[in-house]
């Protein structure tokens, strides 16, 4: 497994983003896996990130304003833009696991057509949905400052990932 993360801190039009970094957990599924999707659901339970869905990634720009969100492929790939219309754009495939903090734009731009994930939020919480809003930002701003932050990586558990990329960024 590799780490990689993303920085999106300034706002696109009405998508917020976040001054925590997007992190991209690459080979996540150990190759032996039989049923990825349930190895998923159990792993991210496991470190109190319940998955609540699965499905595939909406196709227009969107986010959540009162919880982050962690997205597990188990099957086929996309290519997913990130921040807003004009962010980045990232390769997902099988293995890989996404966990957008609270504000972050994301879109599906081109999938498989066997492309599904599971999501998963911390333990507790469930996501709203928003959309690119302009007319909106200062007040999700505010809402987005008041997420909190979760106290175990969807992947590592207790070290590692956003224990310390979240937690203690100067240890990174």
């Amino acid at each position: 497994m590799t780490i990689e993360t993303l920085n999106l801190q300034e706002p696109v039009g009405g998508v917020p983003n976040n001054p925590l970094p997007v992190v991209i957990y690459r080979n996540v599924i150990p190759a032996e896996t039989t049923d990825p999707a349930d190895w998923l659901e159990q792993h991210f339970a496991a470190n109190d990130w319940p998955a609540q869905w699965r499905y595939i990634i909406y196709d227009f720009t969107h986010f959540h304003s009162n919880c982050h969100e962690l997205l597990g492929v188990y099957a086929g790939q996309s290519r997913v833009q990130l921040g807003g219309e004009t962010g980045p754009i990232v390769e997902l495939t099988k293995g890989d696991v996404v966990l957008v903090p609270a504000g972050v734009g994301h879109k599906a731009l081109e999938s498989s057509k066997d492309f599904m994930v599971v999501g998963a939020y911390p333990q507790g919480m469930s996501a709203d949905l928003c959309r690119d809003n302009p007319a909106k930002l200062a007040s999700l701003q505010r809402h987005i400052g008041q997420v909190p932050m979760p106290s175990t990586d969807p992947i590592t558990g207790g070290h590692g990932g956003i224990t310390t990329l979240w937690h203690n960024p100067e240890q990174a």
